[in-house]
């Protein structure tokens, strides 16, 4: 059996939680719980920057990997970034059991927008599942549609689905070959 935890880093709506949950065991056919507890995410804060380090959370988020734990996806409101971008939707360990995803650039209320909850739960869906891909070693995907394209602004999660196009649902099938060519 394939078990995916989220795990809670700092305060996540529960509500939030629950949607990726289904979706998540859904989309990987695993089944999805939510890790009881939470990770406080200040020991990653850098006050010259009023954000939080994704990898350095990413590497301390390895100690709360359950031993039954196929995959483990983080879940944080606050802004995240890696040294050489000014912010990060989230980060994953490629191969690897760890994903993290930030939400905090995800509601439309960052930019100065109206609430809008489905649009923000939908892009948290298609961002849960492009880190959670990364884990199983997909690369960003030409597909504009496809979960796995690369998205380095908000309208570009908005193009896309939340589900992998056939080539990378077929590499998560066999998990032995080398995605290379994708149209």
């Amino acid at each position: 059996m394939k078990l995916l935890h989220l795990l809670p880093i700092g305060n996540v709506d529960d509500r939030l939680l629950g949607d990726l949950r289904v979706e998540l065991a859904e989309t990987f056919d695993a089944t999805c719980q939510v890790l009881p507890g939470r990770l406080d995410p200040e020991f990653a804060f850098h006050g010259e920057r009023q954000q939080y380090h994704s990898s350095e959370i990413l590497r301390t988020m390895q100690s709360y990997v359950p031993a039954d734990s196929w995959r483990m996806l983080g879940v944080a409101e606050v802004d995240l970034y890696i040294p050489i971008l000014t912010f990060v939707f989230g980060e994953a360990q490629m191969g690897g059991p760890c994903a993290l995803l930030s939400t905090h650039r995800l509601r439309q209320e960052f930019y100065g927008l109206p609430h809008d909850r489905e649009l923000f739960r939908q892009r948290v869906i298609k961002e849960a599942v492009h880190e959670v891909g990364h884990t199983l070693n997909l690369t960003h995907c030409q597909d504009y549609r496809c979960a796995m394209a690369s998205s380095h602004a908000v309208e570009w999660i908005d193009l896309k689905e939340s589900v992998l196009c056939g080539n990378c649902r077929g590499a998560v099938l066999r998990p032995e070959s080398v995605v290379t060519n994708r149209s």
